[in-house]
């Protein structure tokens, strides 16, 4: 029998992800994609029309990032379908940490590269006694929390399910509730055909004034044309976003003009620890499959994600 396969499609990692997979299971073959034969892990598996497809004998699909709202569910078949849950979460919260501090502080606005009209003086702000809305408190919500609670900030949270938060000083509370109280509002929550605009003209309406919208999710959970609106006519301060719709905005786009909008090019998941810890949650789902344990980061086809 040919040895069971590892299939992928990862570029410039796959030479070091091949490497790792021959330490941790020698007896595997690590190929890029596509191979025929018996495929024990579609890694990464090919998104586009005319690729959608997977062998029969494929048995579980994993994507190494964590955000499956593109992929192509009906392909599986049955098939289980991880994802790499949480494993950015850390760079994201610090990340969504920094474009706070960023408001509250001016930054880049309070440096200077000559003398200002007044020395020793400033109108700033900070974040101990302000509030964090979330909306989506999963691994990434739950670090951007954790972090908020530690300049001491408000934190209150929308979900989808009425699980209680599980981090002391996190309030669940109504979508309503959140856009109303939050001067810094993250959107953290899993892209769906339920999400999609999930921010719009009447979301943007309930908001407090001088509301920072901070947008590390998916850009489609967003509806910039409102988003725009409530910028110039709105409650909406600032906003910071590592994601739009589509990706990359074309050039000329308004929300690059703006000036009180911060486009950043899909980076806050990037740290020097990120990969590692994907290609280390990877790994682990081997070593559970292989030994008929769980897997972990199992995605819900029903809910997407």
């Amino acid at each position: 029998m040919s040895p069971l396969v590892i299939a992928h499609r990862l570029g410039a990692i796959g030479p070091g992800l091949e490497t790792l997979i021959a330490q941790a299971a020698p007896d595997l073959k690590v190929v890029a994609w596509p191979e025929p034969g018996e495929v024990l892990a579609a890694l990464d598996v090919p998104w586009s029309d005319d690729e959608r497809r997977l062998a029969p004998e494929t048995r579980w699909v994993h994507v190494l990032g964590a955000g499956v709202g593109n992929f192509p569910l009906g392909m599986l078949e049955g098939r289980p379908l991880t994802c790499s849950k949480g494993a950015s979460a850390p760079a994201i919260a610090e990340f969504v940490l920094a474009t706070m501090l960023a408001f509250a502080k001016r930054l880049p606005d309070t440096w200077v590269t000559e003398p200002p009209p007044a020395w020793n003086r400033a109108d700033l702000a900070g974040l101990r006694g302000r509030t964090l809305g979330l909306i989506g408190l999963g691994a990434i919500g739950t670090e951007v929390a954790r972090r908020a609670l530690a300049f001491e900030m408000d934190v209150v949270a929308a979900r989808r399910s009425e699980r209680p938060a599980g981090t002391a000083g996190v309030r669940v509370a109504p979508l309503g509730d959140v856009l109303a109280a939050a001067d810094h509002l993250v959107v953290a929550a899993p892209a769906t055909t339920e999400t999609r605009h999930l921010l719009d003209a009447g979301a943007f309406a309930a908001m407090k004034p001088g509301v920072h919208v901070v947008n590390i999710a998916r850009g489609a959970l967003v509806d910039q044309d409102a988003l725009l609106a409530a910028l110039d006519d709105g409650p909406v301060a600032m906003a910071s976003l590592d994601v739009v719709d589509p990706e990359p905005l074309p050039a000329g786009h308004p929300l690059y003009r703006h000036p009180r909008v911060r486009v950043s090019p899909h980076v806050s998941w990037s740290s020097p620890d990120t990969v590692a810890r994907t290609i280390d949650m990877f790994l682990e789902n081997l070593r559970r499959y292989r030994a008929g344990e769980e897997l972990a980061g199992i995605v819900d086809v029903e809910a997407g994600y």
